[in-house]
């Protein structure tokens, strides 16, 4: 059956091991060699900055063809869901923030995962009532909570689409039936996580075949993944939701040796995908935008920034330690409002508009008209809280995840941060080629702390909070900043510095994506090793704070939109690119 669909809708015509010969792969290579210098991708008509070369050239070959960003966005992700399954996927889920050009209006879609009607507060608690142990939790099917992203990509197709559906689907069943080259990346993120992929047998027969890891430049091919992909092109997630393709999911779920799930028909049954409002603050002359509850990230963002309006970061400039000690502590005031406050809103009240009130907010920032990091952080207290006050939740998010930015020559905009949560999801591999999320995890393992619940608790049905940041900034009612990016709990310091570098700094796409990492979130400020970040590592011990030297592997994805046209920049920690035309 699903053979036949591929040749009936003749979808298997384009050879993807020649990608950089083609006129996108050109475009390609000139991108990666714009970002290697540090320079933005310059266009007049439209532009997408993606994670993956190949998700790329499958997006600007929808663009080019006269597709709407919506278009472009579901081949990506297509795509995506093959050439980076680490990252997001099929059985993952999303948020996207839509800018339309006709409305001058955001819309927001909520494709977040959601927990079957069977679990309880105790999913990740063993019988003495103590939580799990991370991983424990993660690897199997307790983690895995109904998939969102294909109801998400038909929605925004039948919202804004312009071209045929099937068509869409061209590059990424190509591409799995014909085999791509891994990358770096994937191939090194396999071999570091051979202990849980090595846990169930189909997962480890496709990352490890002969029992070695993929290697870098490997050709692999995934014929599940493209038969899954024709039969969504074929039926329109039908199968994926109530056939055959549902019932793979259930029983890859089940049958997950040593932690199954709950999982079931009736629950992938009855997913939707949610309009909800955008969460939205003024900053400095631009509406900053981006996604309200269940994520965290529009609200704690927003938050951040509303804070730091009241001081004068483009006059101290980017190397100044007085800025970045602001940044941090009004860092630390957010989250701590988002531990406390924020969950899925259809299942416990939040309060958006107390949150991001400016007299609240204004509030808040006095408390960094200071000499030296705070002593100590704690929730405030935001108007139009109910009486039902929640306790602090410590849950932690891993950075797997992508980010999309798309510009299309409509003048319609597009961000979307897409995720399966940890690297790899629940190392669950069905049938149909593609890993299921862990997104479950992103509950509090505790439900309660000292007898109060915890908002971001455990429950039927219920969404688990995240940190995703897709922001677009509106002046004048026009975009002018389409960005996000991966990286868990990080995210949101990601998004937030690179609004400021490019709004009160005056960066570029390309530098604002590019500039070292300073992240604080609760603990310790961090400061992105092998960067000009680490030396200010002296001056932020000596006004109170502590520092760690690490890593911080974001994956920014930005788009500036000018009267003159668009810029792009790509993050260089990885492997993303810009097309522009």
């Amino acid at each position: 059956m699903f053979l036949s669909i591929i040749r009936d809708i003749n979808l298997t015509l384009i050879c993807f091991t020649a990608l950089l010969s083609s006129a996108h792969g050109i475009e390609i290579e000139r991108s990666l060699n714009w970002k290697r210098q540090g320079q933005p991708v310059v266009s007049k008509n439209w532009m997408l900055s993606v994670a993956n070369p190949y998700a790329a050239k499958a997006g600007a070959e929808i663009l080019s063809k006269g597709g709407s960003a919506a278009d472009a966005m579901v081949a990506v992700q297509t795509v995506l869901g093959l050439v980076e399954p680490q990252s997001s996927g099929l059985g993952g889920g999303a948020f996207l923030l839509w800018f339309d050009a006709e409305s001058g209006q955001i819309v927001t879609l909520d494709a977040r995962e959601t927990a079957s009607r069977h679990v309880t507060s105790k999913l990740f608690q063993d019988e003495a009532g103590e939580p799990l142990k991370f991983y424990d939790a993660v690897v199997g099917g307790r983690s895995v909570g109904v998939p969102g992203i294909p109801a998400l990509m038909l929605e925004a197709h039948q919202r804004w689409g312009k071209l045929e559906w099937p068509t869409l689907f061209k590059d990424g069943i190509g591409l799995a039936g014909l085999g791509f080259a891994v990358s770096p990346r994937l191939s090194m993120l396999i071999a570091r996580d051979k202990k849980w992929l090595s846990r169930f047998a189909a997962t480890a027969n496709y990352f490890f075949p002969k029992g070695e890891p993929l290697e870098a430049g490997q050709i692999l091919k995934n014929q599940g993944y493209a038969n899954t992909l024709a039969s969504i092109a074929f039926d329109k997630g039908h199968s994926f939701y109530k056939g055959e393709i549902a019932q793979d999911i259930v029983s890859t779920v089940h049958a997950a040796s040593g932690n199954p799930g709950k999982l079931d028909h009736l629950d992938l049954e009855g997913y939707q995908v949610k309009e909800r409002p955008a969460v939205c603050l003024d900053y400095r002359g631009y509406n900053v935008c981006g996604m309200g509850p269940p994520s965290s990230g529009g609200l704690t963002v927003g938050q951040i920034l509303g804070m730091l309006e009241h001081y004068d970061l483009p006059r101290m400039g980017y190397k100044s330690a007085e800025a970045w000690r602001l940044i941090g502590d009004a860092s630390r005031l957010a989250f701590a409002d988002r531990g406390r406050f924020m969950a899925d809103s259809d299942h416990v009240h939040v309060p958006v508009y107390g949150l991001l009130d400016a007299k609240y907010l204004r509030a808040r920032s006095l408390l960094l008209d200071r000499v030296g990091a705070l002593d100590e952080v704690m929730p405030g207290n935001p108007p139009f809280v109910n009486a039902l006050s929640f306790a602090d939740d410590q849950s932690e998010e891993f950075p797997s995840t992508s980010h999309i930015s798309i510009v299309d020559q409509y003048g319609n905009a597009l961000s979307m941060t897409t995720s399966i949560e940890n690297v790899f999801g629940s190392r669950l591999m069905t049938e149909g080629g593609f890993l299921l999320n862990n997104q479950m995890t992103d509950f509090s393992f505790r439900s309660h702390k000292n007898g109060v619940p915890v908002a971001n608790r455990v429950g039927p049905g219920k969404r688990p909070r995240s940190s995703m940041a897709p922001t677009i900034l509106l002046k004048e009612g026009r975009p002018t900043l389409v960005i996000g990016s991966p990286g868990g709990s990080r995210i949101i310091s990601y998004v937030a510095q690179a609004i400021i570098a490019h709004v009160d700094w005056g960066m570029d796409a390309q530098q604002a994506v590019s500039m070292p990492h300073f992240v604080n979130k609760s603990g310790s400020f961090e400061l992105e090793q092998g960067t000009y970040a680490e030396t200010f590592a002296d001056e932020l011990k000596a006004i109170g704070f502590k520092v760690k030297v690490r890593s911080l592997n974001s994956s920014l994805h930005a788009i500036v939109v000018k009267d003159s046209g668009l810029a792009g920049g790509a993050d260089p920690r990885r492997e993303g690119v810009v097309i522009g035309n």
